[in-house]
C-alpha cells in the first residue's frame, strides 16, 4: 500500500521519455541502466515497459551532467509532452485548462476523450474518415493524462502568473511548434503571410478548411481578418488551431473532420479562402463523390486529381469578388487528367494567377511549390482575358514573395494591363493558355530573361577555372606503406561499449504520430545516413540544428577518438559490406563497422589528411555542378541570339 501511494505522489516516465527528455536513442538508457548502479530502479509498469519515478530520474540526469539546464518554459514543456503520446496531444490538454483561466472558468474534472473531437464552442463530434493523411494514434488513457496534467499544475499556474493564459499558450505553442522530429509539418510563416495577402483577409472572414494546426488562420488573424474559421483531419491539431483563436477572442470556429467528405461549413461562405491540402492522397473520396454536388461546378474530379476537388470546394465557399489562394504541388498545373477543369476555371475567370514559388519554401517539400488564387466571379461580371503567370522559383524568398506580392497586387488592380517582366512575370491571354494540354506552368511561359546571360556565363566560367586550379592543393600528400600488415580493428558497437564512443539515433519517421527524440547536432559529431545508395559519413563542424530522420549520429570521445578519422574509417568499402543489409535498397547498421586501432595522434594525421580528401570532393561536384551550367548556358545564349560565336580576326 505504502509503495502505490508513492507511485502515485510523483510522475513516472518511460525509458523512451528518459530518452526524450535527455536528447538521446533509447539505447542510451538501457547502457545507463547497465552500467550505473545508482540509476533509478523502476517504480511501477511490467519488466518490458518499466516506469520510473521522473522526479529521481531528473535528479541522476543532472548529477551526470546529462541533463542540460533548461529554463522554466522549457523544463514545463518537456514534462508535459510525457503527459500524453504526442506533443499535440499534450498541448491539447494544457490549452483546455488555460482557455477555462482565460475564461475565468473552473477547469472539467476530466479533459475529453482524445479519440472524438471537441471544437471550441461546439459539441463533440465524431472523427470523420481518414483522406491521405494518418490516424493518430489513441493518446494514453483519459485519467492518465488527467493525473499527470495535475502533477504539473503548479508549474502551469506559474507560467500562467507570469505571461497570462494567453502568454502562456504561447510559450508552449514556440515549443510546440519547433522543428523537430515528431512535430507536425506547419505552413512556414512567411509563406502563410503571402498567402493571406494575396488574398487580402484584412477586415474580413476567412476559411481554411486544411487548417493543420492553424498557421494560415494565425496569419489572416495578424493580417485582420474579423473571423476565422477552420476544417481539420487530425483531431488534436484540429483542437489546437480551435483553442489558439478562442484564447484571442476571434470570432469563428475550428472543427474535426475530413472537408471533401463531410464539409463542416457546407452553408457557410466567407470573404477570403487561404488553404495548404494535402498532397499526393490516393483514397480522398472520389469514389463517393456526388456529381450533383454543387462544388463541382467546373467539372468533376479525376481520381488522379485531389487538389482539383480542393480548388473547387474552396472556391464553393468564396462570396462573389473573394479571392482564395491554395498551395500546391507543380504537377497540378500540369497534369493531362485535369486538362478540362483547368480549361473551365480559366474560361469562366475562376483562375487568376499561378506562382511558382522556390524550393523548399515549406516543409518537408523540396520543389517549388505553387500557389494557386482563384477569384469568384460575380454572376453577371465578364470573364477576364488574361491570367498572371509568376515564375518566382529562382529567387532568393524573401525577395520573391515581395516581388509577387507587388506584381499580383498591380495584377488585380488592372487585370487588362500588360505586365513583362523577363524571367519573372507576364500576364498571358487566356486564348493562349486554351491550348491541347493547358498547361500553366509558369516557368514555360516566360519570355528569357536576356540582358546579363553573357555576364553569367563569365562568372560561372570563372568560377569553374578557379575552382579547377585549387584541386591539386586539396588532394592530401600521401606515400605507400608496404609494411603496414594486418590491421587491429575493433568495432563501433565495441567502441560504444567502450566509451569511446555514443550513439544517438536514428531519429524514425513521424508517420506514427509519435514524438521521436529531439537530438542537437554538436560540432565533432559524425552523422550516417541509415539509408543510402553508398555508406557516407559526414563530420559536423558547427553544431545546433536538429539531427534529421533515419540518420545516425555518432559522437566521439574527443580525447580518445578523432572524428575526421572516425569518418574516414567508417566510409570504406569494407565496412560498406560489413554494415549493409546486402538488400535492394542499401540499409546499414553501423555498429558493425570496424574502426582500426591507431594512437590519437596518429589518427589526427589520418583525419587531417579525410578532411582534405573531403573538401577535394566537394571541389569536383561543384565542378560537376558549374560545368553542367556552363553547357546549358551556352546552348540557351546561341539559340537565343544573347550569344554568338566570336569573329578571328
Amino acid at each position: 500500500m505504502c509503495h502505490t501511494a508513492e507511485v502515485q505522489e510523483n510522475p513516472t516516465i518511460t525509458a523512451a521519455e528518459i530518452a526524450r527528455l535527455a536528447g538521446v536513442g533509447r539505447a542510451a538508457v538501457s547502457n545507463w541502466r547497465k552500467r550505473h548502479p545508482d540509476f533509478p530502479a523502476p517504480v511501477g509498469g511490467t519488466p518490458a515497459s518499466p516506469e520510473f519515478d521522473l522526479i529521481h530520474v531528473e535528479q541522476w540526469l543532472r548529477e551526470q551532467g546529462k541533463l542540460p539546464e533548461l529554463s522554466t518554459v522549457d523544463r514545463l514543456w518537456r514534462r508535459l509532452t510525457t503527459i500524453a503520446e504526442t506533443p499535440a496531444a499534450a498541448l491539447v490538454a494544457v490549452g483546455a485548462l488555460l482557455l477555462a483561466r482565460h475564461r475565468d472558468e473552473r477547469p472539467a474534472a476530466r479533459q475529453p476523450d482524445p479519440g472524438r473531437a471537441s471544437v471550441v464552442g461546439q459539441p463533440d463530434q465524431r472523427r470523420a474518415p481518414a483522406v491521405g493523411r494518418p490516424d493518430q494514434r489513441r493518446a494514453p488513457a483519459v485519467g492518465q493524462t488527467d493525473q499527470r496534467l495535475a502533477e504539473s499544475l503548479p508549474e502551469i499556474d506559474a507560467l500562467v502568473g507570469e505571461f497570462g493564459a494567453q502568454g502562456a499558450f504561447d510559450e508552449l505553442w514556440q515549443r510546440f511548434s519547433a522543428p523537430g522530429p515528431g512535430r507536425p509539418w506547419a505552413t512556414s510563416d512567411d509563406l502563410a503571410d503571402l498567402m493571406v495577402g494575396l488574398a487580402a483577409v484584412g477586415g474580413g472572414s476567412v476559411l481554411d478548411p486544411a487548417c493543420g494546426s492553424g498557421a494560415t488562420l494565425r496569419a489572416a488573424v495578424r493580417a485582420g481578418c474579423t473571423s476565422a474559421y477552420g476544417q481539420e483531419l487530425d483531431v488534436p491539431l484540429a483542437r489546437l488551431a480551435g483553442l489558439w483563436l478562442a484564447l484571442r477572442d476571434v470570432p469563428g470556429e475550428v472543427s474535426p473532420g475530413d472537408s471533401i467528405r463531410a464539409d463542416a461549413f457546407a452553408a457557410r461562405t466567407v470573404d477570403a479562402v487561404v488553404c495548404h491540402p494535402p498532397f499526393g492522397a490516393s483514397n480522398w473520396g472520389q469514389e463517393e463523390l456526388d456529381g450533383n454536388d454543387p462544388r463541382w461546378e467546373y467539372g468533376l474530379p479525376p481520381r488522379t486529381e485531389p487538389e482539383l476537388a480542393w480548388v473547387q470546394h474552396t472556391l464553393a465557399h468564396l462570396r462573389p469578388g473573394g479571392y482564395a489562394v491554395l498551395l500546391l504541388p507543380p504537377a497540378v498545373a500540369s497534369r493531362r487528367a485535369g486538362r478540362r477543369i483547368r480549361a473551365a476555371l480559366l474560361r469562366r475567370g475562376a483562375l487568376r494567377a499561378v506562382v511558382a514559388l522556390p524550393p523548399g519554401a515549406t516543409a518537408p517539400h523540396g520543389v517549388p511549390l505553387h500557389l494557386w488564387v482563384l477569384a469568384r466571379p460575380a454572376a453577371d461580371a465578364a470573364a477576364p482575358t488574361r491570367a498572371l503567370l509568376v515564375d518566382a522559383a529562382d529567387g532568393d524568398p524573401a525577395d520573391s514573395y515581395r516581388r509577387v506580392l507587388a506584381v499580383c497586387r498591380d495584377f488585380a488592380e488592372a487585370p487588362d494591363v500588360d505586365i513583362v517582366a523577363d524571367g519573372f512575370a507576364r500576364t498571358v491571354p487566356v486564348i493562349e493558355l486554351l491550348d491541347e494540354e493547358v498547361d500553366l506552368t509558369p516557368s514555360r511561359r516566360q519570355p528569357a530573361a536576356r540582358s546579363d546571360t553573357g555576364a553569367h556565363l563569365v562568372r560561372t566560367r570563372d568560377r569553374l577555372v578557379t575552382i579547377a586550379g585549387e584541386l591539386p592543393g586539396l588532394l592530401p600528400h600521401l606515400v605507400s606503406d608496404r609494411e603496414t600488415g594486418t590491421p587491429h580493428s575493433q568495432s563501433v558497437a565495441e567502441l560504444i561499449r567502450a566509451g569511446a564512443l555514443q550513439l544517438l539515433g536514428p531519429v524514425r519517421s513521424a508517420a506514427t504520430g509519435k514524438p521521436g527524440p529531439e537530438i542537437r547536432l554538436a560540432a565533432g559529431d559524425v552523422v550516417v545516413p541509415m539509408i543510402a545508395p553508398r555508406l557516407t559519413a559526414r563530420v559536423v563542424e558547427t553544431g545546433g540544428a536538429l539531427l534529421g530522420r533515419n540518420l545516425y549520429l555518432l559522437r566521439p570521445d574527443p580525447a580518445t577518438l578523432d572524428p575526421w578519422f572516425l569518418a574516414g574509417q567508417l566510409r570504406t568499402t569494407a565496412n560498406e559490406r560489413q554494415a549493409s543489409s546486402l538488400s535492394g535498397t542499401l540499409r546499414f547498421d553501423i555498429r558493425r563497422a570496424q574502426v582500426r586501432r591507431m594512437p590519437l595522434d596518429e589518427q589526427r594525421a589520418n583525419g587531417a589528411a579525410v578532411r582534405r580528401l573531403d573538401a577535394f570532393e566537394s571541389a569536383i561536384r561543384q565542378l560537376t555542378t558549374l560545368g553542367e551550367e556552363l553547357v546549358q548556358l551556352t546552348a540557351d545564349g546561341l539559340a537565343s541570339g544573347a550569344l554568338r560565336p566570336e569573329q578571328p580576326r
